[in-house]
């Protein structure tokens, strides 16, 4: 697979993803305001186009990125995608303990 068609491929799953997103804020518009801690990327995200891998539930970005993963074979499942997000979840976590002290110092 060349470049350009990883960018095509790329530019329809943006297409997709956010489709995704957008029919579950018109079927539930709660969606946007109830939260989850992303199995993939450790962010409190919003439930509207998330979606359940296996035993990880993925925010809409992280839908994005699993889904050209696996179109472009760079992933072939969740597992390799969660594995390779490893330093993003760790750095998430570090963060929020940052801010969990600072308001506690407050």
């Amino acid at each position: 697979m060349n470049k350009e068609e990883q960018l095509k491929i790329i530019e329809e799953m943006q297409q997709v993803v956010e489709q995704m997103r957008i029919d579950d804020l018109e079927e539930d518009p709660s969606l946007e305001e109830e939260k989850f801690e992303c199995s993939c990327c450790g962010k409190t995200k919003a439930l509207a186009g998330s979606i359940q891998y296996g035993k990880y539930r993925l925010c809409n970005d992280c839908v994005l990125l699993a889904e050209t993963g696996f179109a472009i074979g760079k992933f072939k499942n969740a597992d390799e995608l969660i594995k390779a997000m490893e330093d993003t979840r760790l750095q998430e976590m570090c963060d929020y303990i940052k801010q969990e002290e600072k308001r506690a110092n407050n």
